[in-house]
């Protein structure tokens, strides 16, 4: 599940960067942040004090703090412990782990837990984006008409993983709308207007 999480979470992935390239075109860029040892593949407890100076800055919007690790050191979790389970508002901690075993059972009881391991993040979609043309998108749009919201989303995150694997250049403005259409698809928007704005944003990026 790629799309936005509204509660604190563990995601056991298979490897933080390659997750992180995945995940984050999905969140607003101005209110996510990603806290990472730049030198240990190791979340440290000078990561955890950064973590919890952050979640203090105060927001009108929902942030989303991104806590980094292949693994976490018990003291950095013990340090996280309070503001884990009591956040400031609008806060959510979003913990990337390459080993479920490395949370502590008393954070683990506190967050949601996902595993994505070999499954969700790898998944593909069955278009052709660098040779996108009209006929295609219409007819994708078409076979799609009427999907649900969840397999709508479920399309969005897939087509994030396609514009990653065929290195599709997005700038910023351009990544945002992704993000804005997991949020009218979870206000029930209709997916088909949704997914055929996406399309054209990317077929024309390629005829640029």
């Amino acid at each position: 599940m790629l799309h936005h999480l509204q509660r604190s979470s563990i995601l056991v992935v298979n490897n933080i960067d390659s997750a992180l390239e995945k995940i984050l075109p999905f969140y607003p860029s101005h209110f996510t942040r990603v806290i990472k040892n730049s030198e240990k593949n190791e979340f440290q407890i000078v990561d955890a004090q950064n973590a919890i100076k952050e979640a203090y800055i105060a927001t009108n919007e929902t942030k989303y703090i991104f806590l980094c690790g292949a693994t976490f050191r018990s003291e950095a979790q013990n340090a996280l412990l309070k503001v884990l389970e009591e956040p400031p508002l609008n806060i959510v901690f979003i913990i990337l782990v390459e080993s479920k075993s490395s949370i502590l059972p008393t954070i683990h009881s506190r967050l949601l837990y996902k595993n994505l391991k070999q499954s969700v993040l790898e998944e593909d979609i069955d278009l052709d984006l660098k040779y996108l043309d009209l006929k295609t998108l219409y007819n994708f749009i078409k076979e799609n008409q009427r999907v649900s919201k969840d397999e709508a989303i479920k399309l969005v995150g897939k087509l994030v993983l396609k514009i990653n694997r065929d290195k599709i250049s997005l700038n910023e403005e351009e990544l945002e709308s992704f993000s804005k259409a997991i949020t009218l698809l979870n206000l029930n928007s209709r997916p088909a207007p949704i997914l055929a704005y996406l399309l054209l944003t990317i077929l024309e990026k390629e005829r640029e």
